[in-house]
């Protein structure tokens, strides 16, 4: 399943997806503890699977907790790096 997470306003979009089938067969969740601005936790889905999420409180802020991330044109975003099972990607 994919999860979006973010929003649409008059200067863009602003999504990060995590696939959630990818991100269950993670076992160090290394996303958590590579975001500066600490967007990611661990919970357990509808099928009792751990997976990332972005946390409620910032889902509609990502403009701007990930502008130092995306900064410069950047496309090697930490969690995404830090994702070896490729699940997150990014729409901005």
């Amino acid at each position: 399943m994919l999860a979006n997470y973010g929003y649409e306003d008059a200067s863009g979009t602003y999504y990060i997806t995590i696939d959630t089938d990818m991100c269950a067969e993670c076992t160090d969740h290394a996303c958590v503890g590579s975001c500066p601005a600490g967007l990611y936790d661990i919970i357990l889905d509808d099928y009792d699977d751990e997976v990332a999420e972005i946390r409620e409180e910032q889902r509609n802020s990502l403009r701007t907790l990930c502008s130092g991330c995306k900064a410069g044109g950047k496309t090697d975003w930490p969690c995404t790096a830090a994702c070896a099972a490729g699940a997150i990607r990014h729409s901005w």
